[in-house]
């Protein structure tokens, strides 16, 4: 079997600098030469550094360069690819809390260029004159093939040639490579777009000849939100239907998650980085029954782009998770976890005590990880497909699908449905809906909490407009064959 480039990843790496003998902390590296006729040895200590706060007290703080789930990058041969590797630890290096996740994916992008380049036995530091021969148009070339083959989406190919650009980029930049004749040709355009407040602007970017673009279409008939990805709101109906199953499944964690999500509209990554003093203490300020909790940087629970904001818990959904931390269940997860029964752990556990989410500002309670990937949810959408979705087709409907994240969406539609009825009522106007929608929600931008106003009279007007001209098309069929012949 031909052996092809692949991306290893490791459970934990520390980053190590040179060190006298005599240095308290130094540890003595012997290298023997394959023939055994040569041998060295010197002294290395683990690398400090100064983060920017200690996540509970806020106080600035040493600790060691170490990096968990780190991917490297392996040749055909089994050995390492030396620039990329460099590139991906030299990013890193400047990053407080770095998102491991991401750069897996772009290690898994430059393992993709390493597999074409030595498919092909391409000269990746060579780029000639002649313009279709150097390696970043041959790419480019190789990926847009692989979309018309439809073996990849054009997304995933526009994410690959990106990562490669940035790659040339930084070699360029550093001196590594001065190539003769350029990569690619860049120019510049400018895009419009809306500010947070729903103001218009206008921004400029670079491009370059072999970037891929990815033409966006709008369906009027999808009827989902495009909130960080395409959601689609699940209707009253489904959300009973789901409820059903939970309570009939019986999995209490499974339970409380799912209400998490229906009830604050929080991501995944947020719900299952709560920990227990988040539910045992009252942290959040109470405001109308709700408590309202900071979570993000510096709290402990993620956030997507580790945004800071503030989610708003009711007061009787607080009870029932304090209720659930309390009780024999949690505390017998929690004792099977490493970390131990703590104030620390995380809220939700699996029944061997495992986290369903690996927090990015997390103490390290895991000093033994030898895992090879990272926990980003991956049990709770495991049960939905195993359990949950399979209750509802066999119960409800065979048609039925949905993914987690939907429950967001289907909290924002459930908030809006509620809020467009004080505009009827006259109790509040359309702004200030806008505001109270976009505040809960956490959008950056009014532009995205606008697609939850007009969802449902954006998808009434396309099916009204179908309808009436099916109707006028079936009419003028039956007209014409009225004429024929036949």
């Amino acid at each position: 079997m031909t052996k092809l480039a692949r991306k290893l990843i490791l459970p934990q790496l520390l980053l190590t600098e040179l060190a006298e003998e005599g240095d308290k902390a130094g540890i003595r590296v012997e290298v023997v030469s394959q023939d055994h006729t040569q041998n060295a040895t010197y002294y290395v200590q683990p690398k400090l550094i100064a983060s920017d706060s200690n996540w509970r007290s806020g106080k600035p703080k040493q600790e060691y360069s170490q990096f968990s789930l780190y991917p490297v990058i392996l040749s055909r041969d089994g050995a390492p690819w030396p620039e990329a590797n460099i590139w991906i630890l030299s990013t890193l290096e400047g990053k407080v809390q770095p998102n491991m996740s991401s750069f897996a994916s772009i290690a898994e992008d430059l393992t993709a260029y390493l597999r074409f380049i030595e498919e092909y036995s391409i000269d990746w530091l060579t780029f000639p004159s002649q313009k279709l021969g150097r390696p970043t148009y041959r790419f480019n070339g190789h990926l847009k093939h692989l979309i018309h083959s439809q073996e990849i989406s054009p997304s995933t190919a526009k994410r690959r040639m990106s990562a490669v650009i940035r790659f040339y980029k930084w070699l360029i930049e550093e001196g590594v490579l001065a190539p003769q004749y350029p990569p690619w040709k860049s120019g510049e355009r400018y895009v419009e777009f809306k500010g947070h407040y729903g103001e218009s602007a206008v921004k400029k970017i670079t491009t370059t000849d072999v970037s891929i673009r990815v033409a966006i279409q709008d369906d009027p008939y999808d009827e989902c939100i495009d909130d960080g990805g395409k959601l689609r709101p699940l209707p009253q109906n489904e959300q009973e239907w789901l409820m059903d199953a939970l309570i009939s499944l019986g999995n209490t964690e499974m339970i409380l998650i799912h209400l998490f999500g229906f009830v604050t509209g929080a991501r995944i990554q947020t719900i299952l980085t709560f920990r227990i003093r988040d539910v045992l203490k009252e942290n959040g300020a109470s405001l109308q029954g709700f408590l309202r909790y900071p979570i993000g940087p510096g709290t402990g629970i993620d956030t997507k782009y580790d945004k800071k904001m503030v989610l708003h818990i009711p007061i009787w959904f607080y009870e029932m998770l304090h209720t659930y931390a309390k009780s024999d269940r949690a505390r017998t997860r929690r004792l099977r976890a490493d970390g131990g029964d703590s104030e620390n752990q995380y809220l939700f556990l699996s029944i061997r005590g495992a986290p369903f989410y690996a927090a990015k500002q997390s103490p390290s309670l895991n000093t033994s990880n030898m895992l090879r990937h990272s926990k980003v949810g991956q049990g709770v959408r495991q049960y939905i497909k195993d359990y949950i979705i399979p209750f509802i087709k066999n119960k409800y409907d065979p048609r039925f699908h949905y993914r987690f994240h939907d429950i967001r969406a289907t909290f924002g539609m459930n908030l809006v449905d509620d809020r467009l009825r004080l505009i009827e009522e006259k109790k509040t106007t359309l702004k200030e809906v806008m505001a109270f929608v976009q505040t809960r929600m956490g959008h950056a931008s009014l532009t995205t909490t606008e697609r939850y106003v007009t969802y449902r009279s954006r998808l009434n007007l396309v099916h009204a407009v179908q309808d009436g001209w099916e109707a006028k098309l079936e009419q003028m069929a039956k007209q014409a064959m009225e004429r024929t012949d036949g």
